[in-house]
């Protein structure tokens, strides 16, 4: 079998790929930004390192949202689950498309939500019991992956195989 034989299920498993690559990616800059402040803090007061931890850890999100629909399409696809269906090149286009949302928003909320993270180590660094309002501007931006998520989840689902 040739890859064109197999054209759409290629763009199927492209899709799963664009959304675990990207939306990881996302994750990984967020947590390095924030772990970057948050070793600096913790060079300063190791007692700081279970709150700066937390807030390093929340633009870690992206990637396991990517990461799940990543598993979602290729249980969609069949891989998952025994045998592969016989896609068209449309339909795999489609899955593609459907896996798009998590794979950008993630890649720049990650990003974003790293860097939000670390000015809020900066506010735990001078104000330690400030922690509860710091986390909330993170969780901003974390918003707008949980609404990626939650189309990318939709639309695979609503993809007719």
């Amino acid at each position: 079998m040739s890859i064109w034989s197999n054209l759409g299920l290629v763009y199927a498993l492209l899709g799963a790929a664009v959304a675990v690559f990207l939306a990881g990616a996302g994750s990984a800059i967020g947590v390095g930004v924030a772990g970057q402040a948050a070793a600096g803090v913790v060079t300063e007061d190791p007692s700081k390192f279970a709150k700066v931890l937390i807030m390093q850890l929340l633009p870690g999100t992206q990637g396991i949202y990517g990461l799940l629909v990543g598993f979602i399409t290729l249980s969609k696809v069949g891989l998952l689950g025994g045998g592969a269906a016989a896609l068209s090149p449309e339909t795999g286009l489609l899955i593609l498309a459907a896996c798009m949302p998590i794979g950008i928003v993630g890649l720049i909320s990650g990003k974003y939500q790293g860097m939000t993270s670390a000015a809020s180590i900066g506010i735990v660094a001078k104000k330690p019991d400030q922690f509860g309002k710091a986390m909330l501007f993170p969780a901003m931006v974390e918003t707008y992956a949980i609404l990626a998520l939650l189309i990318s989840i939709l639309a695979v689902n609503a993809v007719q195989i």
